[in-house]
């Protein structure tokens, strides 16, 4: 018998991409999919849970849909990703709404769950986090002009603040036949932005017994009929003059790339079990700066990991205004339960990290403001996401801001400019750190 089936997906989107293979699983099973919880037969939430704010959004997600549940608008909620993989006794005892779970190595089984709900079962699927099938049909959910590519899984890098190893399992690269396969379905359905997602693409296919790498499998994207290509994830120590000369000799790789650095002092570095140094890490920059004049550099920063003083804290403030980072995000050390960090000693006290965080965020946003400053008069390509009744404008992005983390562009146009389309517009103005302009004609 087909269900009405609710999907509702948190955390990155590496997750995401998990639940449109489940949305996919269950559309071919002859299931009702649907994003609306409200008069499903089953919900399947897809969690995160990396650190203690997405762990509390998946809870309150749970109580918000055991409450539907108990005014007779949903009969079942499976609860499906890291949550479950890290937290499965805690929810049997403490979260009563939940009716089954799916752990990450589990999302094939997501029909065979649904059914069991609905049959009057509790299931729950838990098979090896290591060995999980990728390679799955998906329905995807994000606008017709934007998809990503989800290229591995898992994380073999182990550092110490990071749980995601014993969520996910070891790295593990699709094979290149696979993501070509994908991607061309994906160009030929009219997607103009192809997005490159892993926990760290750089290590891409050197696990596999037909060493390929990155570069080659971007050369190969290339070739397809995209406009844009974005890289999310490239870990500093992995990434080679040969992937640098890639990205700065294929037009449809976009200068922008995600490079999770987490910090600059070298104790703290060590401590969270990176593998580079300050030097190396300016050396880097200088390195791509020089290869790609445009490069816009996104990273992610931790404060208040255990042993970091004021010194330390000091010198990255120190680092940031003399790097000129165009994007940043920074978050507060959160001690993970299971992970090395969350045992050290020398724990900082959390006001004081939350503080450091604001110093953070406020040093960036001066260091933004001034990016933004430069673009000023310039004239910039322009992806339209459509237009937005309450600026009153058409909203889109440049190559410098990715999807749902970074700035817009508000811009007036004469005609109609449908949402994915690509235009030029002259930047003229700031608007609470986004830019404005008007179409070039």
């Amino acid at each position: 018998m087909p269900y009405k089936v609710a999907f509702i997906s948190l955390g990155c989107a590496k997750n995401l991409v998990n639940t449109e293979q489940m949305m996919a699983l269950c559309r071919a099973a002859g299931h009702t999919v649907t994003g609306e919880a409200a008069g499903a037969d089953v919900a399947v939430l897809n969690t995160c849970g990396f650190i203690e704010s997405a762990k509390s959004e998946a809870i309150d997600n749970i109580i918000a849909l055991g409450e539907l549940k108990q005014a007779g608008k949903l009969k079942k909620l499976l609860v499906a990703g890291c949550l479950t993989q890290r937290y499965p006794e805690d929810i049997r005892t403490e979260l009563p709404e939940v009716d089954g779970m799916l752990g990450t190595g589990s999302y094939t089984d997501v029909v065979a769950a649904v059914e069991g709900l609905m049959a009057g079962e509790r299931p729950e699927y838990f098979s090896d986090i290591h060995r999980t099938y990728e390679d799955g049909e998906r329905l995807v959910t994000t606008p017709p002009y934007t998809a990503f590519l989800k290229i591995a899984e898992g994380c073999s890098n182990g550092c110490a603040f990071c749980i995601i190893p014993k969520l996910r399992g070891k790295y593990r690269s699709r094979s290149l036949e696979a993501l070509l396969a994908e991607a061309k379905k994906l160009a030929a359905s009219g997607v103009k932005e192809l997005i490159v997602i892993a926990q760290d693409i750089t290590r891409y296919g050197l696990d596999l017994p037909e060493k390929t790498s990155l570069a080659r499998l971007l050369r190969e994207l290339c070739q397809l009929d995209f406009h844009w290509i974005r890289l999310h994830y490239l870990y500093p120590e992995a990434i080679t003059d040969e992937l640098i000369q890639v990205i700065a000799g294929e037009p449809k790789i976009l200068h922008y790339l995600d490079i999770p650095i987490q910090h600059c002092n070298d104790a703290i570095l060590k401590a969270m079990r990176r593998r580079n140094t300050r030097a190396e890490l300016e050396e880097l920059f200088a390195k791509l700066r020089s290869a790609i004049p445009d490069l816009v550099i996104r990273t992610s920063l931790i404060c208040g990991l255990p042993g970091e003083g004021e010194g330390e804290f000091e010198e990255l403030c120190q680092f940031l205004q003399e790097q000129k980072l165009q994007r940043v995000g920074v978050f507060q050390f959160s001690p993970e339960e299971g992970t090395l960090a969350a045992a050290m000693e020398n724990q900082v006290d959390g006001d004081v990290a939350a503080r450091r965080v604001e110093l953070v965020v406020d040093l960036q946003s001066r260091i933004m403001d001034g990016y933004n400053e430069e673009r000023l008069g310039t004239v910039m390509e322009v992806l339209c996401e459509g237009f937005d009744s309450g600026e009153g404008c058409y909203v889109g992005r440049t190559y410098a801001d990715s999807v749902d983390i970074d700035g817009r562009v508000l811009f007036t146009a004469a005609g109609l400019v449908p949402a994915g389309e690509f235009v030029n517009v002259r930047i003229t103005g700031v608007s609470d750190g986004d830019l404005t302009g008007e179409i070039e004609e």
